[in-house]
């Protein structure tokens, strides 16, 4: 049950008295104001770049536990890339009488079902953003860290018709948790339900026939909070709904890095994974291109995934794409031609094509 103080925010919220104001942490956010019957009970924070088109592009970010939206920011990097690139952005932020250490509740069952609990509201969220700024609906697009990014994978399965793609930031699968004593097992990997059972929640919890959301998923490799092994159920849970086979398409190694690749039967990169060597629980940074800054769960090594999920949706153009990407030692070793950075299409096609998608020509 929701406690008097919640009740009181939302019946304020609904009579349009909480209007947009910076926050303190971070003066460059700007407060929701009122967004429908906000049945989760959650805040909101929009940024909106000083140069933007009619069909802005518009990304949804969800913080990790003990973080603010504000904080989260300051520590990805998420408003100057927007700021560069012209996109918006929005937070959601979970309030301390939902969840004591500011987690997205990504186990309870009630905020995860479509039309309810915190999903709903964040789906609120996105709907007055994208009617009162004019926002491009078909380039919506959600990510998150941890708790954040097991809601990100909850709003990618409830709402699948909103986005056009995800990123999931040591996360979770949807609906693989249904309290907080499951929720910890399934952060240690423990238990949980099986792959053809997690297939199963992701169909019935939109209704959804497609065409189905890109997911981009980051995981680090020593992560002790969220092991590994749940990055490895997501694909699981997604690659039947995309219809692709439990062996990867392509895998490139980025320094010490590796990432791997699945395509669907037209050749679209449809899923890829991310892991980060050596790192720990948190959000890969690379400080050195100017986006984010380090500190608890935003982690220097030597890699953006801010930059490199937005360049992935085509938000940040692809001829700016990494140059120490190369082809793992067995696939350049069974190479017929020349490793390049597009699909089999061509560097040259998808270069074209990216950069029609950058400019809102081409989904």
């Amino acid at each position: 049950m929701r406690s008097m103080s919640d009740t009181l925010a939302r019946l304020a919220a609904l009579r349009g008295t909480l209007r947009p104001r910076p926050t303190q942490e971070n003066p460059n956010l700007l407060a929701l104001d009122a967004f429908g019957a906000n049945p989760g009970a959650l805040g909101g924070y929009i940024y909106l770049p000083s140069k933007r088109g009619k069909n802005t592009a518009l990304v949804v970010i969800l913080h990790g536990c003990t973080q603010t939206a504000a904080g989260y920011d300051i520590g990805s990097g998420w408003s100057r890339l927007a700021e560069d690139y012209g996109f918006a952005l929005l937070f959601p932020e979970q309030r301390r009488a939902n969840n004591p250490n500011l987690c997205f509740n990504w186990f309870n069952p009630e905020d995860i079902r479509r039309d309810h609990g915190e999903v709903f509201s964040i789906r609120q969220m996105i709907a007055k953003v994208v009617a009162e700024y004019g926002m491009d609906s078909r380039r919506v697009f959600v990510t998150g860290l941890s708790a954040g990014g097991a809601m990100a994978a909850a709003m990618l399965a409830t709402y699948p018709e909103v986005f056009a793609g995800g990123a999931i930031i040591a996360g979770l699968p949807y609906a693989s948790a249904a309290t907080i004593p499951e929720a910890f097992d399934r952060m240690r990997g423990h238990g949980g339900p099986t792959a053809g059972e997690l297939q199963l929640r992701l169909r019935n919890a939109s209704g959804h026939k497609g065409p189905w959301p890109t997911l981009s998923l980051w995981q680090g490799s020593a992560d002790r909070t969220v092991v590994p092994s749940n990055a490895n159920a997501i694909v699981e849970q997604w690659r039947n709904i995309h219809g692709i086979d439990a062996s990867p398409s392509r895998v490139d190694d980025i320094g010490r890095h590796q990432r791997r690749i699945w395509t669907d039967a037209h050749g679209t990169e449809v899923i890829e994974l991310h892991t980060i060597a050596g790192m720990d629980h948190g959000t890969p940074l690379d400080v050195g291109t100017g986006y984010g800054a380090s500190g608890p769960f935003m982690l220097d090594v030597g890699i953006s995934s801010t930059v490199e999920i937005a360049r992935s949706w085509g938000l940040v153009p692809s001829f700016e794409k990494r140059s120490n990407a190369k082809p793992s030692a067995a696939q350049a070793e069974n190479a017929a031609v020349p490793f390049t950075t597009g699909s089999d299409r061509g560097g040259i096609q998808k270069v074209i094509e990216d950069a029609l998608r950058s400019a809102g020509l081409l989904r």
